[in-house]
């Protein structure tokens, strides 16, 4: 009897082509009613486990080659903000059982995810050490669940996405470090964007990049210059908003148009971004530039549903379970051109 062929891991697979990853599962399961904006901790882990894995499903069915457990922000922080820190391994433990039995039943990759701690000051050494005791008790149970890699994203301090990659790197698996820029364009200390990701990957991350934060078009030049400095596989996760030079960041975007949002600034995050929210021809024209780059691992983070994840899927040349039902407006029965319409519908369309 022939051994089993080994599954092929992070690294193996991003030499040899585009990983997708695909995230954006606080923001779905708040559109969905399970997960509260501002706190934006996971909840829904505990609460309801069988709609995670659904989600992770309907992910892995549209594209995904990755199962990220969910796990952002369920560290000691934030769970500590609602009153169920008492939860915490619970939390985490129950996640990554969950992204392992989705995996398993697709073959894909199973990763797990620590994030920017909240608690991290640059000119506070304690609080460098509670990020790490943090990171460590996180990175703890992803070892502990067998995951294939780590992922450790949104990090607007790169002071803390160091610290990251020193804990990460002491867990011997691959992982991947991601930034979340602002509207400065640096980091919060005013460091430039693509020498901390050299500084990353001198660190010893495997895979450095962005995520979060930042649309295709304003995430999009900060990639040139990110693949210019690393030698690394380079990650771009954008949230798929129409960020603009003026407003680079979702946080940022302000919709005049619409008086009844509250505060003076008109600010649309995080429940009023549904106008700027990117369509799928634009998902797959940042893929198909990200890849003109040699940018390999790819997603997308906050405010992407599955069709985002299958239209990157496609723009690669994939044609996952998901693409079974894209669109094909040839079937309209006024927009189309099949045989058996009537004539008086097709002469319609003009007019509709």
């Amino acid at each position: 009897m022939n051994a089993a062929v080994p599954r092929k891991g992070l690294l193996e697979r991003l030499a040899e082509g585009p990983v997708i990853c695909a995230e954006g599962y606080l923001f779905e399961f708040e559109r969905r009613g399970y997960l509260q904006a501002g706190a934006y901790v996971p909840e829904v882990v505990l609460e309801h486990p069988e709609l995670v894995a659904q989600l992770h499903r309907e992910f892995v069915h549209a594209g995904s080659d990755v199962v990220e457990a969910f796990t952002y922000y369920a560290h000691r922080e934030k769970l500590k903000l609602i009153g169920r820190e008492g939860e915490l391994a619970d939390i985490n433990r129950r996640a990554l059982t969950i992204a392992k039995q989705v995996a398993a039943e697709h073959g894909s990759l199973v990763a797990g995810n620590i994030c920017n701690t909240g608690v991290y000051v640059e000119d506070k050494p304690t609080s460098h050490d509670a990020a790490r005791a943090m990171f460590d008790e996180q990175i703890g149970w992803a070892i502990e669940a067998g995951v294939d890699f780590i992922i450790g994203e949104t990090y607007s301090h790169g002071g803390e996405a160091l610290i990251a990659v020193e804990r990460l790197k002491r867990s011997g698996l691959a992982s991947v470090v991601t930034l979340a820029i602002h509207r400065s364009g640096t980091t919060r200390e005013g460091w430039d964007v693509a020498e901390t990701c050299k500084k990353l990957a001198d660190a010893g991350a495997d895979v450095v990049g962005l995520n979060c934060a930042r649309g295709p078009a304003t995430m999009l030049p900060l990639l040139e210059r990110i693949r210019r400095a690393v030698r690394c596989p380079v990650a771009a996760l954008p949230v798929p908003y129409r960020t603009t030079e003026r407003e680079p960041n979702f946080q940022s975007l302000t919709d005049p148009s619409c008086s009844c949002l509250p505060g003076e600034e008109a600010r649309a995050f995080p429940i009023a971004l549904d106008p700027f929210t990117c369509n799928r021809f634009e998902i797959a024209e940042f893929t198909k530039a990200a890849i003109a780059l040699d940018i390999r691992y790819l997603g997308v983070c906050c405010g992407a549903g599955p069709h985002h994840v299958r239209a990157m899927a496609e723009a690669l040349g994939r044609q996952p379970p998901a693409s079974r039902y894209s669109a094909d407006m040839s079937k309209h029965y006024i927009l189309g051109s099949h045989q058996s319409f009537r004539r008086e519908n097709l002469d319609y369309a003009k007019r509709i």
